[in-house]
């Protein structure tokens, strides 16, 4: 369970789960790993630079270099994109596709949205 869009996005927000926005952090169960809000509520924006699945593997194993990272669908704006995971509290089946922890999409690193953030560690 997460805070995602209910109903037929744009339009059409039953808010069935309580938030019309975003929810505070832990308002749903945790995963079976123990871990809570994955996918919804506000994407989550990771260190890694982004660079398109099937080009040539980065010379780094960990991460692609910030000159190479734009998105192949826009080659026109060279604005360096990180990548971002799990969804939002905007995502509908009927809009967003892939909104799960494993998937993983471009945004370039000048945006500001209400829907966009990070994720805090705090060791036990």
């Amino acid at each position: 369970m997460a805070n995602t869009w209910q109903g037929e996005f744009p339009w059409q927000n039953t808010v069935r789960d309580g938030y019309e926005r975003t929810s505070p952090a832990g308002a749903f169960p945790a995963n079976g790993y123990g871990l809570y809000d994955m996918a919804g509520n506000a994407w989550e924006w990771t260190c890694d630079w982004y660079r398109a699945e099937g080009d040539a593997p980065p010379a780094s194993p960990c991460c692609a270099p910030v000159d190479e990272s734009y998105d192949a669908s826009s080659p026109e704006i060279r604005i360096p994109r990180k990548v971002l995971k799990g969804g939002s509290h905007l995502c509908a089946p009927n809009y967003c596709l892939r909104f799960r922890p494993a998937a993983r999409m471009p945004q370039m690193i000048d945006t500001g949205m209400s829907h966009l953030g990070f994720r805090c560690v705090r060791r036990g």
